[in-house]
């Protein structure tokens, strides 16, 4: 059986999930905090029928050698968490991290999550929440009369009650870094997990130990360039259709040889 028939399969299916990636970065170019990701490829183990530098029957040292590869295979899909266009929404309760860092959500299970996406809510108790109801952590919460409410770029929470002339602190919003974010695990909704490849978080006041500060009124925009991802998918389908040319040429050859009887 030609070797070709598999190698080229195996291109095939690289592609296709380099594709998939493409898909879901273009359906999120709009989600606030989205970070795109990217599909990385590796080659496949080699045949070796001559090792390089191998003696040749004259005495002479063979350069090259000759090895056959069996094709590639996906290696990771990995998030790229370069920083994304900031939108100024003029809402209070919409935040932006310029920099690095997570904001901490805790989950109905009590465990913790990281988002970049800054548009909080307030619930029906006052406490600052994701669109889906999670809550901040620490969690923060605005008294009933509160008329304004005002984050500082160290995460000072600060509101103006009814009847008031000056404000009230109420609470402090960290920011939580990793020494490696591409490791966390992406479980929808806009949240990260921790994982063992991403290490521990370290919870941090925005602007110290370097990282980054808090933007009221701004939204981080997803970071997908659409032209980007639009010449990449046309770079896929194209590797995508060679590779499929290749199955079909080695189809072509091996009908060759059994038709060499004939």
């Amino acid at each position: 059986m030609l070797r070709g028939l598999w190698t080229g399969a195996t291109g095939m299916i690289t592609q296709q999930t380099n594709i998939d990636v493409i898909a879901n970065n273009l359906a999120n170019v709009n989600t606030s905090g989205f970070k795109k990701s990217r599909a990385n490829f590796e080659d496949l183990i080699y045949q070796t029928f001559k090792h390089p530098g191998t003696l040749s029957a004259s005495g002479s040292e063979i350069p090259t050698g000759i090895q056959v590869g069996h094709g590639s295979k996906t290696t990771s899909v990995e998030k790229m968490f370069t920083e994304g266009d900031f939108q100024h929404t003029g809402n209070e309760l919409d935040f932006a991290i310029e920099g690095k860092g997570f904001f901490k959500i805790t989950l109905p299970d009590g465990t913790d999550a990281y988002t970049r996406d800054g548009s909080f809510k307030i619930n029906s108790a006052g406490e600052m929440v994701t669109p889906n109801g999670y809550k901040l952590s620490p969690n923060i919460v605005i008294p009933n009369d509160a008329v304004n409410i005002t984050i500082s770029e160290d995460g000072t929470v600060s509101v103006l009650q009814a009847g008031q002339t000056a404000m009230t602190q109420v609470g402090n919003i960290t920011v939580s870094t990793f020494i490696n974010p591409s490791g966390l695990k992406a479980i929808g909704k806009n949240l990260f997990n921790e994982t063992a490849a991403s290490g521990a978080p370290t919870d941090s006041t925005p602007g110290t130990n370097g990282t980054g500060t808090i933007s009221q009124g701004f939204l981080e925009m997803s970071n997908v360039s659409v032209v980007e991802e639009m010449v990449s998918m046309i770079v896929g389908q194209r590797a995508y259709e060679a590779n499929s040319k290749s199955i079909l040429t080695a189809d072509s050859m091996l009908q060759t040889a059994i038709n060499v009887k004939r």
